[in-house]
This record gives structure tokens, sequence and C-alpha cells, in this order.
């Protein structure tokens, strides 16, 4: 199956979910804002980050890169399977 333009761009969103989750690049500060250090700032924000783009990518992507066939319905594979 060829992947569309549009699969790469889930798949990129996802790398840069995948990345970025860990903040190294925020190792060894002790900055602190507004009583928590500004890791945990980050964490906080990068979870709702990352819970926006996974509802966007349930409500649209899903079906493509999850096997399914948006047309069938749930729960019926594009594979053919007995699901």
């Amino acid at each position: 199956m060829a992947r569309s333009i549009r699969d790469w761009l889930w798949v990129l969103a996802f790398a840069v979910l995948i990345t970025f989750s860990v903040p190294w690049f925020l190792w060894g500060s002790s900055t602190v804002v507004a009583g928590l250090p500004v890791w945990l700032w980050w964490h906080v924000g990068w979870m709702v980050v990352a819970s926006v783009v996974f509802a966007l990518f349930a409500r649209t992507g899903w079906d493509r890169l999850m096997g399914l066939d948006a047309e069938a319905g749930f729960g019926t594979s594009r594979r053919g399977g007995d699901s």
C-alpha cells in the first residue's frame, strides 16, 4: 500500500512528539516559573500538545493508518480479516 503525503505528515507529527517528549535541552536548568521547574511546565504543555495532536489524528487519520476501512465501519479490517 502506497503512503500519501497526508500519511507521512502524520508520521512526522508523531516523530516530533516523541523526539521532544523528553526536554533534553532543559537538562541542568534550575529555572523556576510560578513555583515549578521549567522542565515540569514543559511536560504540562507538551501533554496538552500531544493530546490535541492525538485527538486530530483520531478524527482524521485513524482509519488510514490503523488499517481500517472507513466506509465499512468499525471492526472491519482492510485486509479482509474476521474482526
